[in-house]
């Protein structure tokens, strides 16, 4: 009588009582299963509209998963009573340690979310016994009622980037405010009518309120925010700049040099095995062996050596605070680059001057896209984790409880 005694007043169950407890043996495990029975004449809520009374219209027997007792799993047999509500009919009545309709307690529920922020949906399902698909939907719930609905209120400066969602090109958008590192909003696809959303979702006067938007030189997401926010400045980061340069410049002249010594094989050999040695910023180069290949690669070929140096003085560019030094400095770049006789250089001079005022903007807004790239990292993760996901709403949920920013 003692054991029931402790069992209910751990257990806490409002309006009921324990009547009985037994054992049952499922398979190789035990398991422990607590009768519950409503206790007379309290007073019962209705989960409408609220109303408070002992009417009872019928009740129906529910199995209901509670939290472990010294690891072995509990279930609870309690009746699920329908109150006779005047105002709403038959109603089932409101209790605070079980939703309707739920078949879990709401401490295993909040059990279940917080060990879903550090393992994947399956191995909690396995720790608790429940179905995968039961545990996803308590973890989806919980989110949604932490996080609420996206929110951009009072946000004035943005970064947006893609990231890879699945094999085949398919990828998400995700949008950030930098300074408190919240993820604002994300959204499958990377076109201008897939982030059109999030504009929406900011209205005329959020519209109008954004002065800065830090993303990569994507055609669509310029154009997409030039036509929503006018007024806001478009900033380009060094990272994505320099990520096209080393495509569009130094791997096309490294092809080229590897072509031109084709009757060399020694000397072709070395310059063809070099793409990831001249992609790292000097400072990373901290082998040994590794210096002197790179040392005698840009000693024996002038092109490779020419925009090799033309990409260590364009980063340069990014360290200008003033807008005037910087387009001084700009300027003797773009001429350096257009009289290098170098046809991949010289036309990606002409392709990044366009850009220049994204570029220049930098002054002014001094943001990069180094933040957003971290969050992808931690985006791999989270789908590594959980093997991929195959529901957006569920993922993207995640990401947002990842950054929930400063406050």
């Amino acid at each position: 009588m003692a054991a029931i005694q402790c069992i209910e007043r751990l257990g806490a169950w409002e309006g009921y009582e324990l009547e009985d407890q037994q054992e049952e043996l499922r398979g190789q495990s035990r398991w422990c299963i607590l009768r519950l029975r409503a206790r007379q004449g309290v007073l019962r809520r209705c989960s409408g509209c609220g109303w408070v009374g002992v009417a009872v219209h019928d009740q129906e027997e529910r199995r209901i998963r509670d939290l472990p007792i010294f690891e072995v799993p509990v279930e609870l047999v309690l009746p699920r009573l329908r109150l006779n509500c005047p105002h709403c009919g038959p109603k089932l009545e409101q209790l605070d340690w079980l939703e309707p309709y739920a078949r879990v307690t709401v401490r295993l529920a909040a059990s279940v979310s917080r060990l879903c922020q550090v393992m994947s949906l399956r191995h909690v399902a396995a720790f608790y016994g429940l179905a995968w698909s039961t545990v996803k939907l308590i973890d989806h719930r919980s989110l949604e009622r932490r996080l609420g609905p996206p929110c951009a209120d009072g946000v004035e400066v943005i970064a947006m980037d893609e990231f890879a969602i699945q094999k085949g090109h398919r990828y998400a958008t995700v949008i950030v405010e930098p300074y408190r590192k919240r993820v604002l909003w994300v959204g499958r696809g990377r076109g201008r009518l897939d982030v059109r959303p999030f504009f929406e979702l900011l209205g005329a006067e959020g519209r109008q309120r954004l002065r800065a938007v830090c993303i990569d030189m994507s055609s669509a997401y310029t154009n997409e925010v030039r036509f929503q926010c006018p007024q806001a400045e478009i900033v380009y980061d060094l990272f994505h700049v320099l990520a096209r340069y080393g495509r569009e410049v130094i791997d096309r002249v490294r092809v080229d040099e590897a072509n031109r010594l084709r009757h060399d094989r020694e000397a072709r050999r070395l310059v063809k095995g070099s793409r990831w040695l001249l992609l790292r910023n000097r400072d990373n180069v901290t082998n040994e062996d590794d210096q002197v290949r790179l040392r005698d690669l840009l000693a024996a070929n002038r092109a490779l050596l020419t925009v090799y140096l033309m990409k260590d003085e364009l980063k340069e560019l990014w360290a200008y605070r003033h807008a005037g030094y910087a387009s001084r400095f700009w300027s003797q770049w773009h001429w350096r680059a257009m009289h290098s006789r170098i046809q991949p250089l010289k036309r990606f001079a002409r392709n990044l001057k366009a850009l220049l005022p994204g570029i220049l903007a930098h002054c002014h807004w001094p943001l990069g896209t180094n933040l957003i790239e971290g969050i992808n990292n931690r985006i791999k993760v989270i789908k590594r984790m959980a093997y991929g996901f195959r529901d957006d709403a569920y993922f993207f949920l995640k990401i947002r409880a990842a950054f929930p920013g400063i406050r």
